[in-house]
């Protein structure tokens, strides 16, 4: 790892400065002795501390961070407006449990979201859970509860978490379903209509998005009876699957699709929520209001905390104790992400991933006319992939995980999404010139390597 060492006024930073005796090695070779393999790494990079848009490991290298902790980090590392609230409400409450009785902090944190909620959502009302997971589970349970009906579809390309109800949803890898026949049943699979790799091969996006559409109503003609259909959950950007942005129409035509047949339209947020496509949510780039929506990521401010809002009436036909958390709505984590929503707001991040991501894009786009292995470059706001492909076309997946493994040595903190798609998504505070940085660096690899 041969990352930028930082520097001060005074000269480089020693180790003892940032972190006192442990070293990088240390870390990764105690962790490869205890931690279960299953957790996988994208970087061999020991993060010892955040700053803004940056990481640093023990050695005091510095690495430009176009991850954000999985799209959650959107205020930046460490702001001092997070950091503030969460030593505030440490020193007061840390946890009682949304149970037994109330907390300030939960409520105010719902109403803050709420505020802000698109179309009858802003009228709703909300539970808090730990996770994109949970608040997913929660957000099924909801609708099958509701509509006395059985059925989820869902989308291929989609991934909606990892416990054994989201993950009947998530088909995005099959790796993340392998030996788990046992998931629950009652779940209809469609495609999403990933344009550039129509499953349908078709040429157009208006074409392809129509043909998408079209298979959600044919499986309920053939598969799923309308009336056993509880919900349709969708990402308004596909994350894991590839950052893949949906034509126009096609969430449209979902929203008229469940309004038809009295189903639910679920918004699953969790990696688009509150900025990170440079409007507050994904789904209003398509003015699409949905029934239910999931959030997390970057709620928290970097702390575990997941929401889902729904219309009143909606939640109001769950009685008490249909669903909880021990954890959920930790007072904490519900103080810094209401410190965290405030800095979205008031710093105009919207305004600026939606510039800075544009400026991604360009500079991608830009680069494509000399190399040919930059297949598509797509996105919202700072939620930006760039499509590696070999020469026939297809993913190019020694490529991407090569390029992962080599930006740590160069500062960068990177990872993938899809089989081969570079995923950028850095903290919304990031400008121009860091994001200049970080594309410079992805190009200069592009351009010296042949694989």
């Amino acid at each position: 790892m041969e990352g930028p060492r930082v520097t001060t006024s005074e000269g480089p930073l020693g180790v003892d400065e940032v972190i006192g005796e442990t070293s990088s090695t240390e870390v990764i070779d105690r962790d490869h002795a205890k931690v279960a393999g299953a957790i996988y790494r994208y970087t061999d990079i020991a993060f010892a501390r955040g700053e803004g848009v940056y990481l640093y490991d023990f050695e005091g290298r510095r690495y430009l961070d176009f991850v954000a902790g999985i799209a959650t980090m959107n205020v930046g590392h460490c702001h001092p407006a997070v950091v503030e609230a969460i030593t505030d409400q440490a020193r007061t409450l840390i946890h009682a449990a949304s149970h037994v009785g109330y907390m300030k902090p939960y409520v105010e944190l719902l109403e803050a979201v709420l505020a802000v909620a698109p179309g009858e959502l802003r009228n709703g009302k909300g539970l808090l859970m730990n996770s994109g997971s949970e608040a997913v589970e929660t957000a099924i349970k909801l609708a099958r509860y509701v509509t006395n009906r059985s059925v989820i579809m869902a989308f291929m390309d989609g991934f909606h978490g990892r416990s054994m109800g989201a993950l009947s949803l998530t088909a995005s890898d099959a790796l993340y379903r392998h030996r788990l026949a046992g998931l629950f049943a009652g779940v209809c699979h469609v495609p999403y209509p990933y344009c550039y790799r129509c499953p349908l091969q078709h040429e157009s996006p208006e074409t392809c998005g129509l043909a998408c559409l079209n298979l959600v109503q044919k499986a309920l003609e053939t598969v799923v009876p309308p009336d056993d259909l509880a919900g349709i959950v969708v990402e308004p950007i596909a994350g894991e699957g590839g950052y893949i942005v949906p034509p126009p129409g096609f969430l449209q035509g979902l929203r008229e699709i469940c309004g038809r047949h009295g189903a639910l339209l679920i918004a699953d947020e969790v990696q688009t929520g509150l900025g990170r496509t440079g409007q507050m949510f994904g789904m209003e780039h398509w003015d699409v209001v949905p029934d239910v929506m999931c959030l997390a990521k970057p709620l928290g401010g970097g702390l575990p905390l997941g929401a889902v809002l729904a219309r009143s009436e909606l939640v109001d036909a769950w009685p008490p104790a249909a669903q909880g958390s021990t954890f959920g709505g930790n007072p904490v984590a519900c103080r810094a992400g209401l410190a965290t929503l405030k800095v979205v707001q008031n710093e105009d991040l919207l305004s600026n991933a939606e510039r800075v991501g544009e400026h991604i894009q360009a500079r991608f786009r830009e680069a494509q006319q000399e190399l040919p292995i930059i297949g598509d470059v797509r996105g919202k706001g700072l939620m930006v992939a760039v499509e590696l492909t070999d020469m026939d076309g297809s993913p190019a997946r020694d490529a991407i995980k090569s390029l992962v493994k080599q930006m740590g040595g160069k500062g960068l903190a990177l990872t993938k999404c899809g089989a081969s798609s570079v995923r950028i998504a850095p903290p919304l505070i990031i400008t121009e010139e860091q994001a200049d940085f970080g594309v410079d660096v992805i190009l200069e690899v592009l351009r010296q390597n042949q694989w």
